[in-house]
């Protein structure tokens, strides 16, 4: 019996690349920095391209949150300050290579009042890929414990098959282990887990 994601996936048609939150703040330096975040620029550079050649659509999201966030200390939230809209901690890195003609950009967070880590939640996402007929989301970006956890539980239960860049995404790891028990949620909730090698592109 062959594990999940031991086998090679190939793009078709109805496939589309979700890159979650790559932005200045999460990175080193960033006032909510993921440990080992800018790892996932190189490999993700791989996976846009990839797309790209197929002229599969990409969809990048972003916080784009307002000064008084309610995820924010100050107003009570968890988080300190971070992707206030307009900022350069909220923009994309130089090093991520978006490309101009397929990438979509879906903003999320950006009600004060209403915290939001599924790309899904409170935004036009779903609405978009339908229109496109996509099928399949291939899903990477920050934090794995967070943001693309919810982004991945949502599509699932939106009816799309969900796959897991596992080598394109990294964990705040509050706690320890944080990470890895929400990549094996996903798993356990039906995405695939894969890795640049296994992607026929």
């Amino acid at each position: 019996m062959r594990r999940p994601g031991c086998e090679r996936l190939t793009l078709n048609v109805g496939d589309a690349l979700i890159v979650v939150d790559v932005q200045n703040d999460f990175l080193p330096g960033g006032s909510l920095a993921v440990s080992q975040s800018d790892e996932v620029i190189p490999v993700l550079n791989r996976y846009l391209a990839a797309f790209a050649r197929r002229g599969l659509p990409i969809f990048v999201t972003r916080d784009w949150h307002p000064p008084n966030h309610c995820s924010f200390q100050p107003h009570g939230g968890p988080w300190p300050p971070h992707c206030v809209a307009g900022s350069e901690g909220a923009a994309f890195p130089f090093a991520l290579e978006l490309p101009a003609s397929s990438t979509l950009i879906t903003l999320k967070g950006t009600e004060a009042e209403k915290d939001a880590y599924s790309a899904f939640d409170g935004t036009d996402l779903n609405v978009r890929l339908r229109a496109k007929r996509v099928q399949r989301l291939f899903v990477g970006g920050l934090a794995t414990d967070y943001c693309v956890l919810c982004t991945v539980r949502d599509g699932l239960k939106a009816g799309y098959e969900v796959v897991l860049l596992q080598d394109a995404v990294r964990a705040v790891n509050l706690r320890p282990g944080d990470g890895e028990r929400a990549e094996a949620e996903m798993i356990r909730r039906g995405a695939i887990p894969i890795r640049l090698e296994m992607l026929v592109a």
